[in-house]
């Protein structure tokens, strides 16, 4: 871990004073949290955070993925790898074990599961009784991010409904909540995908080399790049296509698409996200292309 001097002052340091002052009230407010933990980037970022916040090898919380068994196998061999490195507990949970439930039905085989995760967290949600979960989610990713609280209550059911959510002034949060209740927390709300690249620059943070630079099939389709993989064929009169592409985002394959980049380091990352005028998942994300509504509708569901 990169090592700053504490008198040393960056654009920076407001945010990741906010975000470690958040996640320690999260450690101090409840019994059962969890850190959510994909692999990618912001939840990287979330991690170097905790190290900070808590010291490394010290989480006061398992982090837990809710994995929905079409990722791309780069990210899940990157999170194993860095639970271990880190000595963090981790914790998974399948879509797929929900499927075998029945708890889950896809109307074919290669459907998205990523609207399913909201069932597989909320199971287990009920399973290990947590009552927060800290994710990495940011205010500039999407509309319906935009007007989420950074303690964001959930209902007995898991749902989010905006008018139950509470006022937070001067960083003054309200943690109680009934029983079957939780939170989502948000310590990075507040940051932008920017903020997330220049930090992830200053500490050195490691990320799957999906996040960088590499040629890889691809198919265009709709404006967007579809990579070439079992859960995402060639359909009938597509072509495949090689470029020089990286993942602004990774997520399900099946519905997260690279954008064409010669960005090989954050630092070049840096340079080229600060010249961007479409959010991330508006770029790559095939599954929010479907309705301005989508993600505001799976958030009403229990979704992240």
């Amino acid at each position: 871990m990169t090592s700053h001097s504490p008198n040393l002052y960056t654009p920076l340091s407001d945010l990741e004073e906010e975000s470690i002052f958040i996640m320690r009230e999260v450690a101090g407010s409840f019994e059962r949290p969890a850190l959510l933990f994909s692999g990618g980037k912001d939840s990287c970022v979330m991690l170097r955070l905790a190290e900070k916040a808590f010291g490394q090898g010290q989480f006061p919380f398992p982090l837990l993925m809710i994995d929905t068994g079409h990722n791309f196998p780069e990210v899940v061999e990157f999170r194993d790898r860095r639970a271990k490195e880190l000595d963090a507990k981790l914790i998974v949970r399948s879509v797929e074990d929900s499927m075998k439930r029945g708890t889950v039905r896809l109307s074919h085989p290669l459907e998205s599961r990523n609207p399913h995760q909201s069932v597989t967290l909320l199971e287990a949600i009920e399973e290990f009784r947590f009552d927060a979960l800290l994710g990495g989610a940011r205010r500039d990713e999407e509309k319906a991010r935009a007007k989420e609280r950074i303690f964001s209550h959930r209902d007995s059911f898991g749902q989010w409904q905006p008018k139950a959510q509470r006022p937070e002034l001067w960083n003054i949060f309200n943690t109680r909540i009934l029983p079957d209740e939780n939170f989502r927390v948000f310590p990075i709300s507040n940051w932008t995908e920017f903020d997330v690249w220049k930090y992830i620059a200053q500490e050195e943070i490691p990320l799957p080399n999906l996040y960088y630079a590499h040629q890889r099939q691809v198919i265009p389709r709709k404006g967007l790049l579809v990579p070439v993989t079992d859960v995402t064929p060639v359909q009938e009169g597509e072509t495949i296509e090689t470029r020089t592409v990286r993942f602004r985002t990774v997520g399900d394959m099946t519905c997260t698409c690279p954008i064409e980049s010669n960005a090989a380091n954050a630092n070049d990352i840096v340079k080229e996200t600060a010249a961007v005028t479409i959010s991330e998942r508006g770029a790559t994300r095939m599954d929010d292309q479907t309705s301005e509504a989508s993600m505001e509708k799976r958030k009403l569901e229990g979704y992240f």
